[in-house]
Order: C-alpha cells, then structure tokens, then sequence
C-alpha cells in the first residue's frame, strides 16, 4: 500500500479510476490502546467488523491479541496475521466441519452456543473433548442499540438455566455467558442491565461462571448518532461486572469491533454523473455504503478537489454504480454546491462494516487500498472533534464542526 499524507495528495498524485479504501491504521493502534488500558479484562476484535490484513496486523501488534471469529476463513486470515493469537468461535450455530477444523486444525477450544442442540454438536465435533471453553450466548434487551441484534442468537431466561447447567456439566474446563446489546449501542447501562439479567440466569441455574463475555455494540460517532465518551461505556460495565453473582477469578471480555476500526478508514469515490441534487459514484450498497442504503446512515462527506470549491453547503443524496435501484443512498450528504463529475469525494467513518460487506454485483467491487495520514473526520479517542454536524455550516468543505474532544478519565481498578 501507499502512503499519502491526506486524500487529496493521492488525488493529485495519481490517476483513480477505482473506490479507493483510504486506511488510517494509526487511528486503530489508538483505539486498540484505548480497550487495552481501560477495560479491565481480555478484548477480543470482532473480525467480521473489518476482515482486512492490515486491521487484524495493526491490532495485534497494538495489544490485541484474542478475536472473536465466526468462521474457518476469519480463523485462518487471524492465524496468517496474527501468529499465535487467542480465538473464539463465537458464532452461536456452526456446522460441523467447521467445529472439527477450528479444534483439530487451529487449536480453538472456545466455542459459543444457544441451545442444547449446539452443545451436542460441539461435543461430537471435537471427540467428545473435555477440553472445552463452552460459552452460553444470553438473549438480552436491544433497546439502546440503533442497530438490535436481538431475535436471530441468544437462549431466552426461560430457557437458559437449563442450558447453562449442561454446559457446566459439559466440560472440566471453562464454562461462560455471552451476549450482544446490539450495534452502535447508545446507552452505556444497557451492558448493566443485560448483566443483571444474565446474572440471574446463573442463579436460577446454581452455576457460577468462569468467564462474563459482554460481546459487542460500542459505538462509533456518525452525523446525528454521538454517543457518550467510551469512558462511560467501560464504567458501566466495570460497575455491573462487580455487581454480578460471579467469584472472584471469573473473567471479562468483551467483543468490540466497530470502535476498534470504524475510524480507521473512509471511502474516496468519483462523481459519475450529476442530476440535480443526486450524485452518482463508483461505489455504493454493493460495495462499501450499505449501511448508507439499508439504515440510512448519514456518513460524513467532504469534496476532495484540487482547487476551489463554493462556499455554498448543499444536501445531496448518492446513487451507487450498479443496475439495481436499490443502490442508493439518501442522506442527506452535505457537500459544496458545485459538485459536479468527475469530482471526488471522501465518505468517513468506513472502517467498520464498509469494505466487509461490499459484493461483486454487477462486476463492481474492485477497491484499491492506500493508507493515509490525516485524522479521520470524527472520533471517539480525541483524534478529531467528535460532534459531526447534520445540517449546512459555514464555509467552504466544513462538513465537520470542532465540539468536545472525548473525555479521558483515570482507570478504575478492581
């Protein structure tokens, strides 16, 4: 990959015919940092959050060194770029091969399961292993999640005393809970609550557990979603953790992955063609916007032009390059009024679920990759202001307002 020190040095530099996926790996050595000295237990990336090889290579070699993976290819891209890290297979429903690969193959002996089905199938997979690390995933409240989770995974209270009991039963090793507030989660005591919940599950069960896996859902900052410092995220979780019916050597962990590398990387596509107030890009839902087209999720905007642009701020909406009608994206993008084709136009906050997603529909797809050194347009560790403003503000490009600056605070210790 290239270095650039801002997107527009790559524009001037050479020709971009492509969507270029512009990677910041400083902001995720940040950020990985960040979990590392404040949340008082084991982080584990999320992998699907951003499968690319210099996401899981900046992590690790930043402290992270556990990942929750999902399937034989995260197992084999983690073990490639990050020799000798920790993983869990945290999908709750695998198949069998997969199971019997990630045990024999790659030395997993974390598994995740919903029902006694599952267990049953982890347990003929590995040989019957005694070995295991077997972790129950909990149905929990969604609510302060713009993104729920809830209704596909998780083993409801009803039924998970039951479930935790075989599972205790299951392994003379270690046995956990799991669960998932959903993504973007904006409410920091939401983690609280569904720990509370968990813990009488344990109760009703009479098992303790040896781990307390709080999963996902830390949230990154888009236009119109600013969630609170991750300061308060961790103190809640840190306070509902002490809280919960546990013994003194059970663990923490948690899951998080967008914030890991939601700031990490943006997206420059090229104006096509414009209509009015739509612009059309060689990208779109297909490719890395498909939380633009499916939840309408505002990402930040800036024209990137060798030359002047108006002062003049406009709503534009985008539609990407293929065939389908569906690829669209509404915004409202704010951008210069006289945008026009040929233009080119970098899209933040991508680093999470953008180039994860992106299909090959219509023979697009095709991203090159280059890293460059500017800040990202918003962040939660003080990179760069963190308020991301959803309306026209004064002057030329000033799709990003200077607000407050992520709070630090001392780290509590247990």
């Amino acid at each position: 990959m290239h270095t650039y020190h801002t997107p527009l040095d790559l524009v001037r530099e050479r020709s971009v015919e492509r969507p270029v996926a512009l990677v910041r790996p400083a902001a995720a050595a940040l950020a990985a940092r960040w979990f590392r000295d404040n949340f008082q237990g084991t982080v584990f990336y999320a992998v699907k959050a951003n499968p690319s090889p210099w996401a899981v290579q900046t992590l690790f070699e930043n402290g992270i060194c556990a990942f929750d993976v999902a399937s034989i290819p995260e197992i084999e891209l983690v073990a490639e770029h990050a020799p000798g890290a920790r993983m869990a297979f945290m999908h709750p429903v695998k198949s069998r091969r997969a199971i019997s690969a990630a045990y024999f193959d790659h030395g997993v002996r974390t598994f995740a399961l919903d029902s006694h089905d599952e267990l049953a199938k982890i347990l003929d997979a590995t040989g019957q292993a005694t070995d295991l690390t077997l972790m129950v995933r909990m149905a929990v409240s969604t609510d302060g999640a713009t993104y729920p989770l809830a209704g596909k995974f998780g083993v409801d209270a009803h039924a998970a005393p039951e479930l935790l009991l075989a599972a205790r039963r299951a392994t003379e090793d270690l046995m956990g809970v799991s669960f998932h507030v959903g993504s973007q989660c904006m409410r920091p005591t939401a983690y609280q609550a569904a720990m509370a919940q968990v813990s009488r599950s344990l109760v009703r069960a009479g098992v303790f557990a040896d781990i307390v896996d709080v999963g996902g859902g830390f949230p990154s900052v888009y236009p119109g979603m600013v969630p609170p410092a991750m300061e308060d995220f961790a103190s809640s979780i840190h306070r509902g953790f002490e809280e919960m019916k546990v013994h003194e050597t059970t663990e923490l962990w948690c899951e998080p992955g967008r914030a890991l590398v939601a700031e990490a990387s943006s997206l420059l596509a090229r104006v096509e063609l414009r209509k009015g107030d739509a612009l059309y890009l060689n990208d779109g839902s297909y490719g890395s916007l498909f939380d633009a087209a499916h939840f309408k999720w505002p990402f930040p905007t800036r024209l990137v032009r060798d030359g002047e642009a108006s002062s003049e701020l406009k709503p534009f909406r985008f539609y990407g390059p293929t065939c389908d009608s569906l690829d669209q994206m509404p915004g409202p993008f704010w951008l210069p009024a006289d945008v026009a084709e040929g233009d080119f136009i970098e899209i933040g906050m991508l680093g999470a679920y953008g180039v994860a997603m992106a299909t090959r529909f219509n023979g697009y797809g095709d991203l090159d990759i280059a890293i460059v050194e500017d800040a990202p347009m918003a962040s939660m560790y003080g990179l760069a202001p963190r308020v991301i403003p959803t309306r026209k503000v004064e002057g030329a490009n000033a799709n990003v307002v200077k607000f407050s600056r992520a709070r630090g605070r001392k780290k509590r210790r247990r």
